[in-house]
C-alpha cells in the first residue's frame, strides 16, 4: 500500500459505515430528521450496487480487521439504529434484492413485549420481525436496553443497560449479539469497557467520519444518513471522497458534543 514503510504491515483502507435510523414515508416527528424515505433508501442501495461496493456486517468487518483477514475490494457497512419497523417493511426487500448484508442495532426495551420500558419514538420492530431479519442474513446487534446517554450513567446502571440488552437479544434469537452501537453515539473509556465486559466484541460510535483501523474495535466511526442527504452527497460518502457540507457540519457538532459531555462527566465523577 502506498506510504507503508518497507517491512511494515499494510494499513487497511478506511471504510464507510452508513448509519440509518427510520426508513418510512411518514415517520413520527421525533424521527423525521434522521429518517429516509423508502424511495431514497432504494436509490442509495442502487448506487451502492452500481459502484460495485460490497456491504458487510459489522461483525465481518471487525473480525477481518482484528485478524488481518481479507476484505472485499470495496467494502461498506449499512447499519440501522434503534429497531424501527420500517427497516423490516421497507429496507429488507431492497437489501434482499441486492443480496446486501446489514446490521440492525435494537434497543431491547423499546421493542414491544413483556420487557418493554416504553419511550420508543415510533413504531418498532416486533421480536418476530427481528427474527425474520436475522433469518434473512441481517446481523442483529445491541443498542442498550432503554436508550440512555450511557456516558452519564453510574456503574450499576451502565452494566445493566449493556448486559440486559445482550441477554434479551440472545434469548429471542438463540444467540447473543456480538456488535453494539452506542445510543446517541456517546461513549467514553468507561462506557467502552462496560460494553466489552458485557460480552460485545466491537462497537460503533458516530463521529461522522470514515471508519479506520486505528480507531480500535470499540470506537469505529460512522456517518449519518438523514432525510436531507442528497444522492450526490451519498455518492461522495460511499466513494470515500470529500464529505459534503452537511457531513462536515455533523462532524464538527459531534466533536463539540463530545467535549461538552466529557466536561459534564468529569464533574459528575463518571469518567476514568
Amino acid at each position: 500500500m502506498n506510504g507503508t514503510p518497507e517491512g511494515a504491515e499494510p494499513v487497511p483502507a478506511p471504510v464507510p459505515i452508513l448509519m440509518y435510523h427510520a426508513v418510512a414515508p411518514d415517520p413520527a416527528p421525533a424521527t423525521l430528521g434522521l429518517s429516509v424515505t423508502p424511495e431514497a433508501f432504494a436509490a442509495q442501495m442502487d448506487l451502492v450496487a452500481a459502484r460495485g461496493l460490497t456491504p458487510l456486517t459489522t461483525a465481518a468487518l471487525a473480525a477481518a480487521w482484528r485478524t488481518g483477514g481479507e476484505l472485499p475490494e470495496r467494502p461498506v457497512l449499512v447499519t440501522f439504529d434503534d429497531g424501527y419497523e420500517g427497516v423490516h417493511r421497507y429496507a429488507l426487500p431492497v437489501l434482499a434484492k441486492h443480496s446486501f448484508a446489514s446490521t440492525v442495532f435494537v434497543t431491547s426495551g423499546w421493542l414491544p413485549g413483556r420487557h418493554t420500558t416504553g419511550g420508543a419514538l415510533d413504531t418498532m420492530l416486533s421480536w418476530e420481525q427481528v427474527r425474520e431479519l436475522a433469518a434473512a442474513g441481517t446481523e442483529i446487534g445491541g443498542h442498550s436496553h432503554s436508550h440512555p446517554q450511557m456516558d452519564q450513567l453510574d456503574a450499576r446502571r451502565l452494566r445493566f443497560e449493556a448486559l440486559r440488552c445482550r441477554e434479551l437479544v440472545g434469548e429471542e434469537l438463540g444467540g447473543a449479539p456480538v456488535s453494539f452501537a452506542y445510543p446517541y453515539g456517546y461513549s467514553s473509556r468507561r462506557v467502552r469497557a462496560a460494553v466489552r465486559e458485557a460480552g460485545f466484541a466491537q462497537a460503533l460510535a458516530v463521529g461522522n467520519a470514515l471508519a479506520r483501523h486505528r480507531q480500535g474495535p470499540y470506537a469505529l466511526e460512522r456517518v449519518t444518513v438523514r432525510r436531507s442527504t442528497t444522492i450526490e452527497e451519498f455518492s461522495r460518502l460511499v466513494e470515500g471522497r470529500a464529505i459534503g457540507r452537511n457531513f462536515a457540519a455533523d462532524r464538527v457538532l459531534t466533536k463539540g458534543y463530545a467535549l461538552a459531555r466529557r466536561a459534564r462527566g468529569a464533574v459528575r465523577g463518571h469518567w476514568i
